[in-house]
């Protein structure tokens, strides 16, 4: 071994009179140049070569600070291949949320198609039927949100209390009387057992709200109509005045007054039932929408479409006892602006659907569509 006598004062080989810094390049961490662990010039109990003062180099040397590419330090040891990993993690978790998506639908329309292979015979009454089932699927959806997640969060409570309304009202006539049914086979007896459903899904999901998952609803967003009335009871703006022009214009297929006013009220209520729903999303201040949230109001939507295009063709049959139209136009009117409320709303849902992101919506201070 070398001899201390090797490591005098002067020579190649002699301490450096300054101490190294604490930053300095290799005089960092254990078994550094310099460092407070064993090894070259330690500058800890064990010895090393040179004792206790070792080998530090002059300035600009090794040891000093020395460029580093601020790639590589972005990047870490791993380099490309630790970012492309995420980015191969975070595509594997969008293609799953995706699936998840497709699937939802996927199964929706299989089941629709078989029901209108066997029981549509072709009719194109069955659009009523479809829409009334894509309804059913909206509020299913809704209901597996609440429940397994135990959160009412970002659902209106309004909403559904205007639902349940409609599916009521709805069910009152066409249990009783035959005249708003679809003509096909549908119309026997499936129509009523997907209005029945429809009302019990709704139900439930406000018992939900209301009830055991209170604590996570958001009343504070969920205004809608809430001036000059308590808490809570701003849809009446809407229920109210609706049934008093479905008092005055409504058709007269069923030949009896409660019925047709009952059908024409849930009619026309429909139509606006889901603005508070849209005007919370407003509310939001991230903007952000669950999705299975998203799921249940493009449900929703989507059954108003079909309905929409049935009437298109049949709305001449919607005549008062006159043989006024009048009641035709109003329910094709209410259908379209419905529609309309909700079109930036499918665009955004189509957007996140397709891309497996959250759906964002406009919040207040952009606006949303003209809700």
């Amino acid at each position: 071994t070398m001899s201390n006598a090797a490591h005098g004062s002067t020579g190649p080989y002699a301490r450096y009179a300054a101490p190294p810094a604490a930053n300095e390049g290799y005089a960092q961490g254990a078994g550094g140049y310099g460092g407070g662990a064993p090894g070259y010039g330690a500058g800890g109990a064990a010895p090393g070569y040179g004792g206790q003062g070792g080998y530090a180099p002059p300035p600009g040397a090794y040891g000093q600070q020395q460029y580093v590419d601020p790639a590589y330090q972005q990047q870490g040891p791993g380099g490309d291949g630790e970012a492309d990993k995420g980015k191969r993690g975070k595509k594997s978790i969008a293609l799953e949320a995706l699936n998840k998506n497709v699937m939802i639908w996927a199964c929706f329309f299989t089941a629709s198609l078989f029901v209108s292979f066997v029981l549509s015979g072709g009719d194109f009454s069955f659009l009523m039927t479809y829409g009334a089932m894509s309804r059913m699927f909206g509020f299913g959806i809704l209901n597996v949100k609440t429940f397994m997640s135990k959160r009412a969060t970002g659902v209106s409570i309004k909403t559904l209390q205007l639902y349940c309304l409609v599916f009521f009202f709805r069910l009152t006539s066409i249990i009783r009387h035959e005249g708003y049914l679809p003509y096909d086979k549908s119309g026997d007896w499936l129509y009523h057992v997907i209005e029945i459903l429809a009302l019990i899904f709704t139900a439930s999901a406000c018992w939900g709200c209301m009830g055991p998952f209170k604590q996570t609803y958001q009343p504070d967003q969920d205004r809608f109509g809430e001036m000059n009335v308590p808490p809570g009871y701003g849809a009446v703006y809407l229920a109210v005045p609706i049934l008093i022009l479905a008092v005055l214009v409504h058709p007269n297929l069923n030949s009896d007054f409660m019925s047709d006013v009952a059908w024409t009220y849930a009619m026309y209520l429909e139509s606006v039932a889901l603005i508070p729903q849209l005007y919370m999303f407003q509310k939001q201040t991230s903007g952000v929408v669950e999705l299975l949230t998203a799921h249940f109001v493009a449900a929703l939507g989507f059954g108003r479409l079909l309905e929409f295009a049935f009437w298109v063709y049949s709305y001449h049959e919607l005549a008062t006892a006159a043989g006024s139209k009048l009641p035709g136009y109003l329910a094709l009117f209410s259908q379209f602006m419905q529609l309309v409320l909700m079109l930036d709303f499918f665009w955004y849902y189509y957007m996140a659907v397709k891309n497996a992101t959250p759906l964002v919506l406009p919040t207040q201070g952009s606006g949303m569509g003209i809700v």
